[in-house]
């Protein structure tokens, strides 16, 4: 077994270890492998062992990985082993400018935080005959140096949101502070998750509404706890 494999096989466990405490199901959780500090033949592995939900917080960089991970697939496409497709998810932050370059590349989008980026993903996605899932970035930190909406200010913008016909909102995203203080970090996973129900509960979203994303390398274990459907984790399976 190679070092990505027993990798992911660690991951997997823990997520299945941190399921149990929760009560959850391990099928209930996506993980999406984030690919940025990872070369194409670590792509390729990941994909051969079955992975195919890809992050990318990079535009530039999203377009390079997925046109080399689908010459890829396409290349291997007797191989029952490798999947059929890739879905790429854009983690990171988005500017309106880059908006067209990915639409018809990305599965979901994690970093919406303002309606005018909502606004221009809509209207490209009308000119592209799309209509992209996106998340909505929430600063459920009050970090001043990272993106996303405010808590208080988040219920007004999925309202805004969910009148723009050409996208549909489907949850939320948040990040923790890179801390070792998990009482911190938990608290930052259950404001998301409280807002999450409100919104749901308020009926200010639609159905669709079901995703939480949240969880990284570090803190993924919490993040489960706290009802995380999708895990976005790169360093503990390409950095050991």
């Amino acid at each position: 077994m190679t070092k990505i494999a027993e990798r992911i096989k660690r991951v997997e466990g823990i997520i299945a270890e941190a399921c149990v405490r929760a009560g959850r199901e391990p099928e209930d959780i996506r993980l999406v492998v984030v690919t940025k500090s990872a070369e194409i033949e670590q792509i390729q592995e990941v994909i051969c062992l079955g992975y195919n939900h890809l992050g990318e917080n990079r535009v530039q960089q999203l377009k390079k990985v997925a046109a080399q991970a689908a010459d890829f697939v396409q290349q291997s496409r007797d191989d029952p082993a490798v999947p059929q497709e890739i879905h790429w998810h854009m983690i990171g932050h988005l500017q309106r400018n880059k908006v067209r370059q990915i639409l018809s590349a990305v599965s979901l989008i994690h970093s919406v935080d303002t309606l005018r980026l909502a606004e221009e993903i809509n209207n490209s996605a009308a000119r592209l005959n799309l209509c992209p899932r996106v998340l909505l970035q929430v600063n459920t930190s009050n970090e001043p140096q990272k993106y996303g909406v405010p808590v208080g200010a988040a219920t007004h913008l999925a309202e805004q949101i969910e009148t723009l016909p050409h996208l549909k909102l489907i949850g939320l995203m948040t990040m923790a502070p890179l801390t070792r203080n998990k009482d911190v970090i938990r608290v930052c996973f259950q404001r998301a998750r409280e807002l999450h129900c409100e919104m749901r509960g308020e009926k200010i979203v639609g159905n669709q509404f079901t995703e939480l994303s949240m969880g990284m390398s570090s803190d993924y274990e919490t993040a489960i706890e706290e009802g995380a459907t999708i895990l976005r984790i790169g360093s503990a399976i390409f950095a050991g």
